[in-house]
Parts: structure tokens; sequence; C-alpha cells
């Protein structure tokens, strides 16, 4: 047998089973690698569910561990939580006091926890960073940023997930002493600081562009290219956004960089061959708008929630719309704040297939691609919600205000 084959055999069963250790998965894209999942997930199983508090706080799992974090019974505390995979038994929970007062949407927290070696990184919604134990809830070190590094809180609480760089965590905090914070995430020292752009909602992205690390930032204020060693800022493109609601992460595909807002709609950036170059590719402030919603992207192509026309499909290179779900509103309810998760599923066996977890608390199975969309299944697995859910070892894991579940849907 080739020895190629050989490894592909080997590794495949581990990519199956990889953790759901950052905010949109392993990669930061919305990609759940599974496998034995039915096109049709029309009869999956609760395994568990247990009582919570509230928050939006995204869900996170490694080794058989799954995390999120809430505020419990609208106390001036909030918690890291962190449940057995397997039986929804709580592991530990840290709390620590922070004072909502004046919070609007004070549900509980918004940011995910990130997790990598054996660490859980936090970030609550009022500046407090921690280091844990993920084995033990054991804090290994921890700032309030307000007081440490001068952060400056957005109207609706700091909701940009930690972000990991090889020894680096990075923190959008909006501070006196820079827009982002890079901290050794072993120690919780500072290593740089970088922008004096006020905080936003979006977690930064790291690529290779030119065979280089870059890290995309998209602030209230500027589309950013920066150097992710050092914080320097190679590249700025200005874009003010009304009420600071630069939520969505950055997509990069083919030298493009996109960004969805709603107010001022859409915006493609053209890098160049080196990496302080970089231009408005196009824009689109009418037809191409999102708001909460992650758009997921494949092959060029984009698929957005856009907050009019329902669920979208347009190029990333030219911005041309495809089609939309205007007439129907199908994938979920329309609304002030229409919201729903999509990931692609692959499992090798269908193409284009991807889970759209709805506000309705709905898991959808569906197959995009640039001719439409189509549902195979819909089914209930909690009530009304904005977390973003978890994707391991062939469950979905979900939350909502009040509860944590854990089903499965492969057979």
């Amino acid at each position: 047998m080739p020895k190629i084959l050989i490894l592909i055999l080997c590794y495949f069963p581990l990519l199956l089973k990889a953790d759901w250790s950052k905010f949109r998965g392993p990669t930061g894209e919305g990609i759940w690698n599974c496998s034995e999942l039915p096109l049709k997930l029309d009869k999956p199983s609760r395994v568990w569910k247990k009582n919570i508090g509230g928050g939006y706080s995204g869900i996170t799992v490694s080794d058989n561990k799954v995390l999120t974090m809430d505020r419990p019974s609208k106390m001036n505390k909030e918690r890291v939580l962190c449940f057995n995979s397997k039986n929804g038994e709580i592991i530990w929970s840290y709390q620590y006091n922070s004072n909502y007062s004046g919070l609007s949407y004070d549900s509980g927290p918004r940011a995910s926890v990130t997790i990598k070696d054996g660490k859980a990184f936090s970030f609550g919604s009022l500046g407090h960073i921690h280091c844990l134990d993920i084995n033990t809830g054991k804090v290994l070190w921890k700032h309030e940023s307000r007081e440490s590094f001068g952060a400056k809180r957005p109207t609706w609480g700091f909701a940009s997930s930690p972000a990991i760089w090889k020894n680096l965590i990075i923190y959008q905090i909006g501070g006196s002493s820079g827009g982002y914070v890079a901290l050794n995430s072993n120690t919780g020292q500072r290593v740089w600081s970088s922008s004096d752009d006020p905080a936003g909602y979006a977690m930064p992205v790291f690529v290779k562009h030119t065979g280089e690390d870059l890290m995309l930032a998209w602030t209230p204020e500027n589309i950013r290219g920066m150097i992710p060693k050092t914080g320097e800022v190679l590249w700025s493109i200005p874009y003010k956004i009304k009420y600071g609601v630069s939520i969505a992460l950055p997509i990069y595909y083919e030298n493009i960089v996109l960004v969805c807002g709603y107010w001022h709609g859409s915006k493609a950036i053209q890098l160049g061959k080196d990496l302080k170059s970089a231009k408005l590719l196009w824009e689109d402030e009418e037809n191409i708008r999102g708001l909460m919603a992650q758009p997921l992207q494949k092959d060029g192509l984009v698929y957005l929630l856009d907050r009019t026309n329902g669920l979208t499909c347009f190029e990333i290179k030219t911005g041309k719309r495809l089609w939309d779900d205007s007439k129907d509103h199908s994938i979920t309810p329309p609304g002030r704040n229409p919201q729903a998760t999509l990931v692609w599923a692959r499992d090798g066996k269908h193409e284009n297939r991807a889970l759209i977890f709805n506000a309705n608390g709905e898991l959808l199975s569906a197959t995009l691609n640039e001719e439409g969309f189509k549902i195979h299944s819909r089914s209930q697995i909690t009530g009304e919600t904005w977390a973003h859910p978890a994707y391991s070892d062939g469950h979905i894991f979900a939350r909502t205000d009040n509860e944590i579940v854990c089903w499965k849907l492969n057979p």
C-alpha cells in the first residue's frame, strides 16, 4: 500500500474526531469533518440536558470537555462552565464578580471560550480576562482589561472571542493603549498593543498571504491587515460602522478579504503581491448586507444571511448576487436581528452539505450551491437562541438562556 494512502487512512479518523476548540470550529471557518452523517437529520436523539444561566457565549469542545459561559440568575456575576461531553455532568465551574449595570442585552457573556494546550481562555462582557486550567478550572492568570490595559467596553459588551496565534492570545479591547492587546498565553504578560480603534465584536482571523502570517482585523472604523507577531499595522481600509457593529469574522479567499456589515453593506479588499498592498475591490451597500450571522464561503461563493433578503449567495470576486430567499425566509425567521449559524458538514459523501442552527433552535440539514439551496430536514434542538453551537464526534452541543443540550446526530 502506498505510504501516502497509509498516512491518509491513519489521519482521517483523527480528523473526524477533531475538537471544536474555538469559535467557528478548529479552523475558525465553520467546517465540521464528520462521518456517517445522514443527509436527513430528522431523528436526532438527545443525550443529555443541563440547566445553566443566561448568555450568548458559544460552545467549545476539547478532550471530552464542553465549555461555555453564563450569568447565573441575573446576578452581577459571570461563570465559566465545564461539562463532561458524555453525560453532561459538571466538571468544574469558575465564578467571578461582573457588574452588568447599564449593559444592553444583559442576558450574559457573549464570547466563546478558546481552548489550547490544556488552557481555557475566556473574555467576559465587562472585560474580565481569564486563563484557566481546563482540567480543574484553576486560575493560571487573569486581568481586568479596563484596569490593566485601559479597555473601553463597546455598547453591547465585549464579544470578540480570544484569538490564538502560536503562543499569543489576542483580545480586541478598544483600549487607550491599543485597540488590540496580545498576551503571552502561558504567563498573561503583554507582548504588544496596537491600533487606536474602538472595540467591535469581530474575532480577528489569521491567514497566510505571500507566504507570511497576516492577521485580518475588522473594527468599527477600519479593516486592517496586521503582523500577528508584533501588532504592526500593514494596511488599513476605512469603514466606519454605524453603532460600531462590526460583528462577523472577515473571510479570506484567493487574496481577497471580505467583510459583511448591515447599514453600509459589504466590502471586498484585494490584497497585493506584498503584505502592505491592499485596495477596495468592490462594495455593495444595498443588496449584500449582513449583521450578526457569520457568512459561509466555499470555492469563491459566499452564503450570507442578509437582514432583508434572507439567505443570499454571491461571488466573492465580483459581488454578483446569484440568488436569495427573500420570498420565503425559510432558513430563519425574518426580523430586526435575524440569526443562524451556518457550518459545512464534510463527510466525503454529500457535496456542499451545510448544517444551519437557527434562532428558533432548529437544526437544518441543507445543500447549498450556486443554483440555490435545498433543505433536507429540520429538527427542533433547543428553544430560541443566538448562541453558536459546537459539533464534535457525531454530536451537536447547543444552548439557550436556561439550558445546554447534547444531541447525537449520526446513527
